[in-house]
């Protein structure tokens, strides 16, 4: 088996972002949702709510990101500074401390999204426990729903897709890794995986919500509901619709598509 694809998504519910290479970090690869878009109350706001979300271009670089959207001028937004303001966001049940990002961020999504909201990053002193019945005391993750990192056979996608009458890109399921190289939903028998020289415990399947159902290049619903009702007819377990798996590094390095993947237990 094989490592075959790479992606990060800086702000959550954005476009999805290949890279060849990533940096594994304690709260997922570096660079993957740590910025956040909230409403006037600091809610969270996601593709389920949004589904233009999903042609948002952002870019990371060294001193924040980029931002580029369709009919919209591209914006540079610094990271906050250590004097930045703090908002309280909610993300589900989780109340986070996060830096709040410049006036001029909050105007340019406002002014494309067509309504009041703002952008806030997780900076090192915004810190979100991955949920302790799944995990271990220290574990962090990002503004992601619920672990660091999200894990998908290749396999599961095609045999997927051969039921479908259009096929749908991996992308719609927002996942940080693609493997190859195993049958479908091989992964929902792993309990800890080696990718490279990172080892991985694999935490739980991932339920799957409406947000399949948006279109990537459109950024609106499939009117068809698919792939979720195709998914329903034979993914649907107690938990509700499962595809895909949510791991948890065990170290730090860097993955590179085409590392091997060893499963370990």
């Amino acid at each position: 088996m094989r490592l075959s694809a790479l992606y990060i998504h800086p702000v959550k519910s954005c476009a999805s972002l290949a890279l060849d290479e990533a940096e594994v970090r304690p709260r997922g690869l570096a660079h993957d949702r740590r910025w956040l878009i909230v409403d006037a109350t600091g809610r969270f706001l996601t593709g389920r709510q949004l589904p233009a979300l999903v042609r948002l271009r952002a870019t990371p670089r060294a001193d924040g990101l980029t931002l580029d959207a369709p009919d919209m001028p591209t914006l540079h937004v610094p990271h906050p500074p250590a004097d930045a303001p703090r908002v309280q966001v909610q993300v589900w049940k989780d109340s986070v401390d996060a830096a709040l990002a410049d006036a001029a961020a909050a105007h340019w999504l406002t002014q494309w999204l067509g309504r009041p909201v703002r952008l806030v990053h997780m900076d090192p002193g915004a810190r979100r426990p991955v949920r302790p019945d799944l995990s271990r005391p220290g574990d962090l993750v990002s503004f992601a729903d619920s672990f660091p990192l999200l894990a998908l056979s290749q396999s599961a996608l095609d045999q997927l897709n051969a039921k479908l009458a259009t096929p749908v890109p991996i992308t719609r399921f927002r996942p940080n890794l693609v493997i190859d190289g195993c049958g479908p939903h091989a992964e929902d028998g792993w309990r800890r995986i080696r990718i490279g020289a990172v080892e991985f415990d694999v935490s739980r399947q991932c339920v799957r919500c409406v947000f399949t159902t948006v279109d990537t290049e459109r950024g609106a619903p499939d009117p068809s509901g698919e792939p979720l009702n195709t998914l329903k007819g034979y993914r649907r377990g107690d938990s509700g619709v499962t595809f895909g798996v949510h791991l948890i590094a065990r170290g730090g390095g860097t993955l590179r598509v085409g590392d091997a993947v060893t499963v370990l237990a």
